[in-house]
């Protein structure tokens, strides 16, 4: 959760400005902070957790599998 908030941070804000001082760009960071904060909405997954399981095994199969030959 936390790489996705700066993910979105950076791709929201940070990406389509210029600053002039690392004080703006502070400032420009809270703004946003503080906006995201006035209006929370929690993260629901829409993923059942045996489908992520199952996911993670087929991907570690094929990894070892690679890695074997």
């Amino acid at each position: 959760m936390v790489e996705r908030f700066f993910r979105d941070i950076t791709d929201k804000r940070i990406r389509r400005g210029a600053f002039a001082s690392v004080t703006e760009l502070e400032a420009v960071i809270n703004e946003y902070i503080a906006v995201h904060n006035a209006r929370p909405k929690p993260f629901t997954w829409t993923t059942k957790a045996s489908d992520i399981l199952a996911k993670v095994t087929r991907a570690r199969a094929t990894l070892n599998k690679h890695t074997s030959n």
